[in-house]
């Protein structure tokens, strides 16, 4: 294929899958050193980070089944070994409720689930059939992991509000998906190529809601503003026209902000 072969073109895309996703992992570390600065996890879930375990803990034993899957063990050796590091100090800094019940998840969860689909794969799957099996596995989980984030778009359009959706995160998720995407294709492993099809089509969704939804409350505050200056150019006039009032100033400013908060508000529930 002109230039380069398939083999190549899966080693660049390959290549790049790695860089990116390392990045990817990294991604939650200024939440790692808030917690690790505030001394409490308290606020926080780690539940994310027991999903991104899993998930790297079920591609590593699939590329360890495959031949010549180097670039996908090299990368999910890693992010098991940094999200381990993120469930380490979750737990340092987690209160007793939470500690007890991320233990609980990672020995039911990450340890007990992964070990069941690792004997069921060796012992119910012939030797030839282990890696379609297991690719299987991966498959749906990636699907699944992949759209996890709907919850959070639902989120973004009933608040109008992207605060829990980082432009960049999405874009290196949506970067990441299409690396891997080409580098499945090229390798023809379709266990890796088509759960990233998803993966893409969301992140462009992400990106496309930031971009709606970036301003939204912007414009409520200059709006907020706008109706809060009326009322209080208003009852100035009132208050030019009737002198006696001046006595209950306080009053008429405690007044105006209620006044001027509600229709914010209904208009918040209403979205």
């Amino acid at each position: 294929m002109g230039f380069l072969t398939y083999h190549q073109l899966a080693f660049i895309f390959g290549l790049l899958g790695n860089i990116i996703s390392f990045l990817v992992f990294l991604a939650p570390v200024p939440t790692f050193y808030t917690i690790y600065r505030k001394k409490t996890a308290e606020g926080y879930q780690s539940i994310p980070y027991m999903v991104a375990l899993s998930s790297a803990m079920m591609l590593l034993y699939y590329g360890l089944l495959k031949t010549n899957a180097t670039l996908i063990i090299s990368i999910n050796s890693i992010g098991c070994a940094i999200e381990v590091i993120y469930l380490v100090v979750y737990l340092i800094y987690a209160t007793k409720r939470d500690k007890v019940f991320t233990l609980k998840s990672i020995i039911i969860f990450n340890i007990g689930g992964y070990s069941l689909i690792v004997l069921l794969t060796n012992f119910l799957a012939e030797r030839s059939n282990r890696v379609n099996v297991m690719g299987w596995i991966c498959a749906v989980y990636n699907v699944a992991v992949f759209a996890s984030p709907l919850s959070i778009m639902r989120q973004v359009i009933r608040t109008r509000s992207v605060e829990h959706m980082p432009f960049f995160l999405s874009f290196f998720l949506t970067l990441c998906a299409t690396m891997w995407f080409f580098y499945g294709l090229f390798v023809k492993d379709y266990y890796i190529a088509l759960p990233n099809v998803l993966g893409f089509l969301l992140g462009i969704a992400q990106m496309i809601l930031y971009v709606i939804y970036k301003n939204a409350n912007k414009d409520v505050e200059i709006t907020e503003k706008q109706k809060k200056g009326n009322i209080e150019l208003n009852l100035s006039s009132v208050e030019d026209a009737n002198p006696c009032l001046a006595d209950h100033q306080p009053e008429i400013k405690e007044l105006t902000t209620i006044i001027a908060e509600k229709p914010v508000e209904s208009d918040k529930n209403n979205a």
